[in-house]
């Protein structure tokens, strides 16, 4: 089954047991995947159902449901100020292959970045590329650019952590081990430059824990990447020796 093809479908497309396939989806399935008649692939709804689906000609029939189980045992929402040019892009595929569920970008007292509305559309385009890619059951949510300090006003019950290249914190994979039980993760990295003073007493206050991701300085790309990484090889390790 891992061999099949997977195509991210809109819940509405299901009529019946059918898939209505769009144009785009059609040109998709049979010029460049080269599919015909009768040939099988995996339908994705981006919401963690999958299907296992046949093509036939303008739609699909729905053979049978599949069962997924490559998410995250915790829910990871990543809070990441824009980096300059298109290096949010590479963000947004790399933590999607990670495993991440929600990505908050923000613009920060040091963002250099002013996103287009485009930009957005652009980002969720990548984040179903990138689930698709690597057999995720769930498409990350992508929410739309807004301040820093205005983010930090958003209720939630995540467990949250601040990352700052600057001071003695402790790394993130301590702060990690000491939670025992939570269901949702928030981690905030900063832009070219890093968090301002004003920005990290903000977050503080805000009931964010400031944490490391090591002795080195990361660029605005890489950190978020690194710290889910972290967070996913974690929580993973924990969850293969609870079910062994």
């Amino acid at each position: 089954m891992s061999q099949l093809q997977r195509i991210a479908i809109a819940p509405s497309q299901f009529q019946q047991e059918q898939i209505l396939l769009t144009p785009q989806q059609q040109h998709y399935l049979g010029r460049v995947l080269r599919l015909c008649d009768g040939d099988h692939f995996i339908a994705m709804d981006g919401k963690g159902k999958w299907w296992l689906a046949q093509l036939q000609g303008e739609k699909a029939q729905v053979l049978e449901p599949l069962t997924v189980e490559t998410e995250l045992p915790v829910s990871i929402t990543l809070m990441v100020a824009l980096p300059k040019g298109n290096g949010f892009d590479d963000v947004v595929r790399c933590c999607t292959e990670l495993g991440v569920a929600v990505i908050a970008p923000v613009v920060s007292d040091r963002t250099l970045l002013n996103p287009s509305p485009q930009k957005l559309e652009r980002w969720l385009r990548i984040a179903q590329e990138a689930a698709e890619q690597s057999e995720r059951a769930f498409v990350p949510t992508i929410l739309e650019p807004v301040s820093f300090i205005t983010s930090l006003a958003t209720e939630t019950t995540a467990q949250r952590y601040i990352c700052e290249a600057r001071g003695s914190y402790p790394h993130l994979r301590e702060a990690i081990n000491q939670v025992s039980t939570t269901s949702e993760i928030m981690i905030a990295t900063g832009p070219e430059g890093g968090w301002t003073e004003k920005e990290v007493e903000s977050a503080i206050n805000a009931g964010f824990q400031p944490v490391s991701l090591g002795r080195r300085i990361l660029r605005a790309v890489t950190a978020p990447i690194v710290a889910l990484s972290i967070v996913a090889a974690q929580l993973e390790s924990v969850d293969v020796k609870n079910v062994s």
